[in-house]
């Protein structure tokens, strides 16, 4: 019996190439796929270690360096930017500030406390920028800066305890007490006493109530070193806290024992930022002593005093001592404060000198500017 078998072979020539044609389209199929297959395997594959290491990955250490850039700004500002950086912080508004850091400007501005009073020496108030003009050598300066606010002070009191005031003492504690009460919660006080030596009877304190009983604890004796007295308590003001600083003097005027001549407090006087005042129980000219150095001492309180934009008050009554503490602490709480930028530039270590005139508004009678008379430039 004969059997059909499978056909295996094509039996003609347009058989053939059909099957060389689904063949060939067959293989075109498994190159592609295999092709596919390669290009994938190559994309997945670790980077040929024989090309240039810089080439891959370039946007990453971009992003590095801005972020390392940015932690340095903090703290060093001054090292030059990579490009990547610049590329980035072109709007960057200014120095990076740590905080708790110090920042340090070019400019510099002067500050003066002016007071202003009419001619029955009462505080004249409310007074505007444009009322003021400021003078340093002669050349007018623009105010930057004006300000009225009762801000916090350091003050010394530099407290007269020689013989030659046993019959004020009383008198003289009772206008320190009334001074103290004048005081802001932010304020800070030391206490100078001084006959024929100076010492610091208490420290920086806030405490009123202190000061007021180590004032009780001495009494008056010896001779007076006025002017070691003032040298001790505008050294102690070096360490105040305060950006405002003065010295009230309470004493009879006069000096006779004292290690610094008049010469050397000036001098310190010129150097420290500090405003003197001084409340003078200044006897009659006639029962003064007439040692030179006494009979020039209420001069010697005025002048010093005068430089700083203080002054002195002259008592005449002892009764009248607490009302001009009480004055003083008034005054130092109303006063102005004019900044400028000076327009010489040179830190040659110079005296300025410094003057403050007004322009009154209309109506108002005479007024008296008390401001400091210069002050030294910087020496570098």
């Amino acid at each position: 019996m004969r059997r059909d078998l499978p056909v295996t072979v094509p039996q003609s020539r347009t058989e053939m190439r059909r099957v060389v044609f689904v063949a060939f389209r067959l293989l075109l199929v498994v190159c592609f796929l295999c092709a596919q297959a390669l290009l994938q395997a190559a994309a997945q594959a670790p980077p040929d270690d024989n090309k240039p290491k810089d080439d891959p990955k370039k946007e990453e250490p971009k992003k590095e360096e801005v972020r390392e850039e940015d932690s340095k700004a903090t703290v060093d500002d001054t090292k030059p930017k990579t490009k990547a950086v610049d590329d980035v912080q072109k709007d960057t508004p200014g120095k990076a500030f740590k905080p708790g850091g110090t920042l340090h400007v070019d400019v510099e501005v002067a500050l003066v406390n002016v007071t202003v009073t009419d001619p029955y020496n009462r505080l004249v108030t409310g007074l505007d920028p444009d009322n003021f003009r400021v003078y340093e050598d002669n050349v007018e300066q623009e105010i930057v800066t004006f300000s009225a606010e009762d801000v916090p002070i350091s003050i010394g009191v530099v407290f007269d305890f020689s013989g030659s005031m046993s019959n004020k003492v009383g008198k003289a504690r009772e206008a320190a007490l009334q001074f103290f009460k004048t005081a802001n919660p932010q304020d800070e006080f030391f206490l100078v006493s001084f006959n024929e030596r100076a010492e610091l009877t208490s420290a920086f304190t806030n405490s009123v109530e202190d000061l007021q009983s180590r004032l009780m604890l001495t009494s008056p004796k010896g001779r007076t070193a006025l002017l070691d007295a003032i040298y001790l308590g505008l050294s102690e003001m070096r360490g105040a806290h305060n950006a405002k600083r003065a010295l009230l003097i309470l004493s009879d005027g006069g000096d006779n024992h004292s290690r610094y001549n008049e010469n050397d407090i000036k001098r310190l006087v010129r150097e420290a930022d500090t405003q003197l005042y001084a409340i003078g129980i200044f006897d009659p000219l006639g029962s003064r002593n007439r040692t030179p150095e006494e009979l020039k001492g209420p001069s010697l309180l005025s002048e010093v005093t005068e430089m700083t934009g203080g002054r002195v008050f002259a008592v005449e009554r002892l009764e009248d001592l607490p009302d001009i503490a009480t004055k003083i602490g008034m005054e130092l709480r109303n006063q102005y404060v004019l900044g400028y930028r000076p327009s010489n530039k040179a830190h040659d270590a110079r005296w300025r000198k410094i003057k403050i005139k007004l322009r009154a508004p209309r109506g108002l009678p005479p007024l008296t500017v008390f401001a400091k008379t210069g002050y030294y430039a910087p020496s570098h």
